[in-house]
């Protein structure tokens, strides 16, 4: 069976454009579905995206995530629909709150009120991108002189995914997005926490199974698994330690406090090395998972069965035939 595959690029760090852009084509040409660029304190994610869309063909564009207080919903919408026309109507959008901590003090912005912020600015980017005049009422936003955009989309409807954790923001998602990205469910509870959301989807009126759910962690064919999981045990660190509450409450919720408490407290005594290594391996592998391609394909299995649309992988692999062929081999 084809499995339905997304990569994702990285915010900071060493950038080679011209080799991130190969990665890109060599995806495509394999059957890869979506290519996610994410957005945080580094490289924004709308000029990766604009350069992947002159290279690339077939492959849906999303961003993975950008946030809803750095920009207007106006500037997002001209974005979008610019990036759509560009890439021929294969533009997804990704939108997050992100955290209180990146919001406030990157960005200088309040963070509050977030869930309502988020909803506002979906329904002010639907209208937008239907060519109504931008007459709008909120709790946020107050927009009354009737702008239109000024050329016509490609598409009068673009799909909007929303990363969402906490309770209240879930239940939201499945009442008006067209995708779901979850954040940090452990593969043991990923079936629960999947039918859950479908049946909220169900309750709000619509097909539960017309929200395209990605997976919360990637899958990575590496020939080195202690080297990458390593690096998701120092990425599960930071969460848990420097990225608010919102991380630390869902793993609470998973059933992970023990370990929550014991990565908070080495960190607190031993600086990040020592946060990192209290990282319990079997988390770090049941939120992101390594290994050569045929465990890596039970994974994906693994999770299809748990109800995922979309799953994130990638090709740690130097050699860029084989990666070529590990990337078909997971496509199937």
């Amino acid at each position: 069976m084809t499995r339905k595959l997304s990569i994702s690029f990285n915010w900071q760090g060493p950038m080679d454009y011209d080799q991130a852009l190969a990665r890109v084509r060599l995806a495509e040409d394999a059957g890869v579905d979506t290519a996610w660029v994410a957005e945080a304190w580094g490289r924004d994610c709308f000029t990766m995206l604009a350069l992947m869309a002159r290279e690339t063909k077939r492959m849906q564009l999303g961003t993975g995530i950008v946030n809803t207080y750095s920009r207007t919903p106006a500037a997002l919408a001209q974005h979008f629909a610019t990036l759509d026309e560009l890439s021929g109507g294969r533009m997804v959008i990704g939108l997050g709150t992100s955290g209180h901590r990146v919001i406030e003090h990157w960005h200088g912005v309040p963070f509050q009120p977030s869930l309502t912020r988020l909803r506002e600015y979906i329904e002010i980017m639907r209208l937008i991108f239907a060519g109504e005049p931008l007459h709008y009422s909120g709790k946020v936003f107050n927009l009354q002189r009737g702008f239109r955009l000024r050329f016509q989309p490609v598409r009068s409807s673009i799909p909007m995914f929303i990363a969402s954790l906490t309770p209240k923001s879930v239940a939201q998602t499945a009442r008006i997005a067209d995708g779901w990205m979850p954040v940090m469910i452990p593969l043991q509870h990923l079936g629960r926490e999947l039918k859950a959301f479908r049946q909220m989807v169900a309750d709000g009126g619509r097909d539960p199974h017309s929200v395209i759910i990605r997976s919360p962690g990637a899958v990575t064919v590496t020939d080195n698994v202690e080297k990458t999981r390593q690096e998701r045990q120092g990425h599960v660190a930071f969460y848990i330690t420097n990225m608010g509450d919102y991380y630390r409450e869902q793993l609470y919720r998973m059933g992970q406090e023990e370990a929550v408490t014991l990565v908070r407290r080495a960190w607190e005594e031993g600086g990040h090395t020592a946060g990192i290594a209290a990282v319990p391996e079997a988390l770090a592998d049941s939120l992101f998972f390594a290994g050569p391609v045929e465990a890596c394909i039970e994974r994906l299995e693994a999770q299809r069965e748990a109800g995922i649309d979309l799953h994130t992988v990638n090709v740690a692999l130097a050699d860029p035939h084989e990666a070529a062929r590990a990337m078909a081999r997971l496509v199937g």
